[in-house]
């Protein structure tokens, strides 16, 4: 399986984490898309996803609620916009279920999660598309780099545990 990045990168407004991870497809596949696994991963410590909602299918709804150590709390929410098993993710925070418009986010993007099998594990590919480049550079000064992915590594500890 070897899949096109569906969406052209570009540096001034898009981040990327690419790395091959030593667990298959589906495994990343159910880390993302069963709630109470993505609870497990999700934040970086000591942050945590305190409630997660997926419905998972064009147009359905995906819901984080991050918690802070002091308390604070991070509800957000977005729309599917394509769904392909153990393949594809993409996500929005511009709309919520059924594509109903949300008002403006905190942080607006569009996010590619692609998974390509490579030997035994997996090539991961989190595309995230911003508005402009100083929505970009808000992203990336929120940590993007280091939070997703230390995320990522804590996504991959939790699917070798299974």
């Amino acid at each position: 399986m070897n899949q096109e990045m569906p969406a052209r990168f570009d540096p001034e407004r898009d981040l990327l984490l690419e790395r091959v991870v030593d667990v298959p497809p589906r495994l990343v596949w159910r880390a993302w898309t069963q709630p109470d696994e993505l609870k497990k991963w999700f934040c970086p410590l000591p942050w945590r996803t305190v409630e997660c909602d997926i419905d998972l299918r064009p147009g359905g709804l995906f819901r984080t609620v991050m918690q802070g150590p002091e308390g604070e709390r991070h509800d957000n929410m977005g729309c599917f916009l394509d769904v392909q098993e153990n393949r594809r993710l993409v996500f929005t925070s511009q709309l919520g279920a059924d594509y109903r418009p949300l008002p403006e986010s905190m942080l607006a993007m569009t996010a590619f999660i692609t998974l390509d099998t490579q030997g035994s594990g997996t090539r991961y590919r989190a595309l995230v598309l911003h508005r402009d480049p100083a929505d970009q550079k808000r992203h990336d000064d929120m940590g993007f780099s280091k939070g997703w992915s230390t995320a990522l590594d804590q996504l991959v500890a939790l699917a070798r545990g299974w």
